[in-house]
């Protein structure tokens, strides 16, 4: 197997990966959508501790959804960045053969010959350029993913605002406080501590690292 075939099943295997990763990042979507509708059963429920618990798994789900994300288009990048390799690779050999085509040429002094071949020259490096700005625009747009920032309160805030729940946080039995629906108000979060689940996204620091 020469060069260009072990990097074009380089370039397979890369590609499979990065579809692994975004299969893996999907089903981190939908984990963390059924994480939102237990917080907001939980809210229903007047059970806050266990809509905090939620709304911390639904965040690091997300996290987790970004992260797979993140990598599976640093994956991509690589993936284009060896693809144009591979295939200014072949162009380089065409070239080589249209050069000793050309110096054929212009030792027999054929002037359409010569012709012929320059056009075939020209072409070659036109495809080069085309191949090379590609590389570049894919690299600069490869990793413009970003993970978002999201709390635990502002989460369950949000899931609450979604669907017109209003409770109550003041007082510190949240589990003995009733919830109503009531679409013209919003929750109260001021008095939850805005501590918990600042770590949680430190679980897949491992993929910064690739």
């Amino acid at each position: 197997m020469g060069i260009t075939e072990k990097l074009m099943q380089q370039i397979m295997d890369l590609k499979l990966t990065s579809k692994i990763l975004q299969r893996q990042a999907r089903k981190c979507e939908k984990e963390e959508k059924a994480e939102k509708l237990k917080v907001k059963k939980a809210i229903e429920k007047g059970n806050m501790d266990g809509a905090r618990i939620h709304a911390e798994n639904s965040i690091r789900k997300r996290n987790e959804q970004m992260n797979y994300l993140r990598l599976a288009s640093r994956l991509d990048a690589v993936v284009a960045r060896l693809d144009t390799q591979a295939k200014l690779t072949a162009i380089s050999k065409s070239m080589g053969s249209i050069v000793k085509s050309l110096e054929s040429s212009v030792d027999t002094g054929n002037l359409q010959k010569i012709s012929e071949t320059m056009d075939q020259f020209v072409r070659q490096f036109v495809n080069m350029e085309v191949q090379a700005e590609f590389m570049e625009s894919s690299m600069a747009g490869s990793t413009s993913l970003s993970t978002p920032e999201c709390e635990v309160n502002s989460l369950m805030q949000q899931v609450a605002d979604d669907y017109g729940l209003e409770v109550s946080v003041a007082l510190p039995q949240p589990a003995a406080h009733a919830v109503s629906v009531k679409n013209s108000e919003k929750v109260d979060m001021n008095a939850f501590p805005r501590t918990m689940g600042t770590n949680t996204s430190e679980i897949f620091t491992f993929f910064y690292r690739v």
